[in-house]
């Protein structure tokens, strides 16, 4: 009965993320801030003609786009059907054939060994279960592949944006990790080193820019899905103090004087097999 109800409450949680994550527009945040991420892992991986890719959590296609524009054969899943048609869409504006797949990065509706990349650009972060979608990566990837995973470190701008939304929304369901765990070397080394993965790791920044502070609150509540969704379901009191709360360390993180600048820190993990 206790492994029914957990498995059901992280059921229940990723209808919430897909809920979430529909919300707003995730690719105005995409193409304003980290839309150059995407573009530079695929440099990284150094993809060519004929390889196969599968770009998980794509959202809006920020990696999956650069990788089909290098004629890879590329496949984007994600939880999200509204964030599939916009991605789809973009890619076929630029006339790029690229296979869309919902599906959840937990279970994966693709054979074993499908992959010589997969690689994740801020979205495996936000799967609940962080074994189980390590295992699923390990499980698509060839013998010989390659894996790239993009995301917020925990003490980043973005890391501490999200602890600081955490005591504002309903409380983790057993069996769910945080999202940050995945911006840590030893994480995601515990996680697929046992799959043969060995790993190098780099971290950069990302800059969220804006008129200032107070605006970029703004921007980010009517566009960003966690925090649009958070700032919907508040009474306007609770609110008005996350509001308060997300302003002071936007300031506290501005790195200019006359507008608004704030570098956030990521780790971009690289790993081979065989």
């Amino acid at each position: 009965m206790t492994t029914t109800i957990a498995t059901s409450a992280i059921e229940g949680l990723k209808q919430r993320h897909r809920k979430t994550w529909a919300s707003g527009r995730y690719s105005d945040i995409a193409d304003r801030y980290i839309s150059e991420v995407g573009r530079l892992v695929v440099e990284r991986l150094q993809l060519a003609p004929g390889m196969d890719v599968l770009d998980l959590c794509t959202g809006a296609g920020l990696a999956a786009i650069p990788a089909a524009q290098t004629g890879a054969r590329v496949t984007g899943l994600d939880l999200v059907p509204e964030l599939l048609e916009v991605a789809a869409a973009r890619a076929k504006a630029q006339g790029l054939s690229i296979r869309w797949v919902e599906g959840d990065a937990e279970h994966m509706p693709l054979p074993d060994g499908s992959f010589d990349v997969v690689m994740s650009t801020f979205g495996i972060q936000f799967t609940p279960q962080h074994e189980a979608s390590s295992a699923e990566v390990a499980r698509v990837t060839r013998p010989d592949g390659v894996v790239a995973l993009v995301n917020w470190t925990p003490g980043g701008f973005i890391g501490q944006v999200f602890r600081t939304l955490a005591p504002y929304l309903p409380p983790l369901p057993e069996g769910a990790t945080p999202t940050g765990q995945w911006g840590r070397e030893e994480h995601i080394e515990q996680l697929l080193g046992s799959y043969g993965f060995r790993f190098t790791f780099e971290h950069s920044f990302a800059h969220f820019t804006g008129a200032s502070p107070d605006e970029w609150v703004e921007f980010m509540a009517e566009r960003y899905g966690p925090l649009h969704m958070t700032k919907r379901a508040l009474e306007p009191d609770r609110w008005a103090s996350l509001r308060r709360e997300l302003i002071d360390l936007a300031t506290a993180t501005n790195s200019v004087a006359d507008s608004f600048d704030a570098p956030s820190e990521y780790l971009v993990a690289i790993g081979r097999r065989g």
